[in-house]
């Protein structure tokens, strides 16, 4: 899919943005959100080319913008990735923005979400050079600490992954038994200086499934449903990401509202796309379980016309700045 366009097809059509829809190697096959979000730029008069973020031979300068779509392999490369953020973003208009991008590749964006009030699954966060067992036995105790974001609730299941990752990588789902299992996972992720997360499992998602609310050009554009992912006793995710069950869904006024205070509480200007996964707690109310600002599926094809708006919108700010 990736065609990059000559100069000299650039210089003999003068006027009409030139967007990189940026992407990875592993993933042009893999992103159904690129092919529907081509062709609504290419409607909207766009030139538009899906080059991969590690190509050394790429000039970013060449792009009106470069808007981050699926570079879903930074997650091992992160320093690199960051970056290269900061290379492209001094050569074009990079959306979203690097410091944007730095936040929220770490999921300890929840600690600010939280503290601006906003309702997020509980979190306990494990830094390198603490005790795995300690925190693990602190998290199943109900004990909070400093590293605590969220109410508590009872718990019969727990999740263990990284605060860097995307797709379900390096996730796993465990009983309360499972201690010498999870704490070998848990330690083993912070032993190699990674950051990690204990989650309980909210057990309405296997009935409820997430409901994902997407932001287009700052405003709701739609949402939908997506089935539960991690299975205890499960293999950890391998690939990109785990394969998802997708479906459109009418976000009720609860979870909007969320939604809505979740991207409000974005520290900084607002981003051009969101996705905030919302589930249900055990009193059913919804909180927030990630908020992907850096390179989210937007699921375009579960929304008629949202490629096409979204299309409009950013060629009309391009034209416009």
């Amino acid at each position: 899919m990736s065609d990059l366009i000559s100069r000299a097809t650039l210089a003999s059509r003068p006027g009409l943005p030139c967007i990189a829809l940026v992407t990875a190697r592993e993933a042009l096959e893999l992103d159904e959100d690129l092919a529907p979000l081509m062709a609504a730029l290419r409607a909207a008069g766009a030139i538009v080319e899906t080059p991969c973020w590690d190509d050394a031979g790429i000039d970013w300068t060449r792009y009106h913008a470069a808007l981050l779509r699926s570079t879903w392999d930074y997650v091992d490369r992160i320093d690199e990735f960051l970056g290269w953020c900061d290379r492209c973003a001094a050569g074009t208009r990079l959306l979203n923005p690097p410091d944007v991008v730095r936040w929220n590749t770490d999921k300890h964006y929840l600690v600010d979400l939280a503290r601006a009030g906003v309702s997020v699954v509980p979190t306990r966060f494990v830094e390198p050079g603490e005790d795995p067992g300690a925190a693990l036995v602190a998290f199943l105790a109900g004990r909070a600490s400093a590293l605590t974001v969220g109410e508590s609730c009872e718990f019969a299941e727990f999740v263990v992954k990284p605060t860097i990752g995307a797709g379900s990588r390096d996730a796993a789902r465990y009983r309360r038994g499972d201690t010498e299992q999870s704490c070998a996972h848990l330690a083993r992720l912070i032993g190699v200086g990674r950051s990690a997360m204990l989650q309980p499992y909210l057990e309405r998602v296997d009935r409820h499934g997430e409901t994902a609310v997407l932001y287009l050009g700052g405003r709701f554009s739609h949402a939908v449903r997506k089935g539960p992912l991690l299975r205890a006793g499960a293999a950890l995710v391998e690939g990109l990401f785990a394969p998802e069950d997708i479906r459109a869904r009418a976000a009720d006024q609860a979870e909007l509202e969320a939604a809505a205070a979740a991207f409000a509480a974005v520290p900084f200007d607002p981003p051009i796309y969101a996705r905030i996964d919302l589930l249900r707690d055990a009193q059913g109310a919804p909180a927030v379980l990630e908020l992907e600002l850096t390179e989210p599926s937007l699921f375009l094809a579960h929304a008629p016309g949202a490629a096409e708006s979204f299309a409009r919108d950013l060629v009309r700010r391009l034209s416009d700045s």
